[in-house]
């Protein structure tokens, strides 16, 4: 008897489980990306460029005393640039000179924190003579928390530096739709910067 119920058992796990369970693979959520259309930066800023309609300007509460420092909030893609401007005050051509360099420096080092989590860094040089704006962009591929920064200068008086953040955990796998697709408004940014 005892034997029979072991064959019973054994054959009925054998005949109940004729369906195999394979695991769902990974999914990504499906994004919808706005369509784009751009339109000059509000307000009186001692800088000038186009920005998207699905964006809106929000000054950067954490400096309140930097009144031309503003976040670019683009919500839809839980993304920001942020923006700081320096002007640069000088009387001698020498001192204006270090603190451009400084900031050069500055702008260098912040994007290249980034390196632990990143693959790669492109530095690209932007020049646009006929509005006097000048700089190099900085493109962070990999896991980083910031995959674009920039800045943008006239060499005597303006310093505009930007970084691209999104509010996520860094994951190149799903992020990349949003990047490449935030990029483009960045380029737009920079090419279309002029000083006021």
């Amino acid at each position: 008897m005892r034997h029979i119920l072991i064959v019973l058992t054994v054959l009925l796990f054998g005949t109940s489980c004729k369906e195999k369970v394979t695991p769902k693979p990974r999914g990504y959520f499906r994004i919808n990306f706005s369509e784009k259309n751009y339109q000059p930066i509000p307000g009186h800023f001692p800088y000038q460029f186009d920005i998207p309609d699905y964006s809106h300007i929000v000054p950067d509460q954490q400096n309140p005393d930097h009144p031309w420092w503003i976040n670019l909030e683009i919500p839809n893609n839980k993304a920001e640039i942020h923006l700081s401007y320096f002007t640069l005050h000088s009387t001698t051509t020498g001192s204006n000179r270090k603190l451009l360099a400084e900031l050069m420096e500055e702008t260098r080092e912040l994007a290249y924190k980034h390196s632990i989590k990143a693959n790669a860094i492109q530095e690209q040089v932007f020049v646009n003579p006929g509005h006097h704006v000048y700089g190099t962009v900085y493109r962070i591929s990999g896991n980083a928390a910031s995959p674009m920064q920039f800045f943008l200068t006239d060499s005597t008086n303006h310093f505009l530096r930007g970084a691209l953040y999104i509010r996520a955990t860094p994951d190149i796998d799903s992020l990349k739709p949003v990047i490449d697709f935030l990029e483009t408004d960045v380029i737009r940014l920079i090419e279309t910067t002029k000083w006021e």
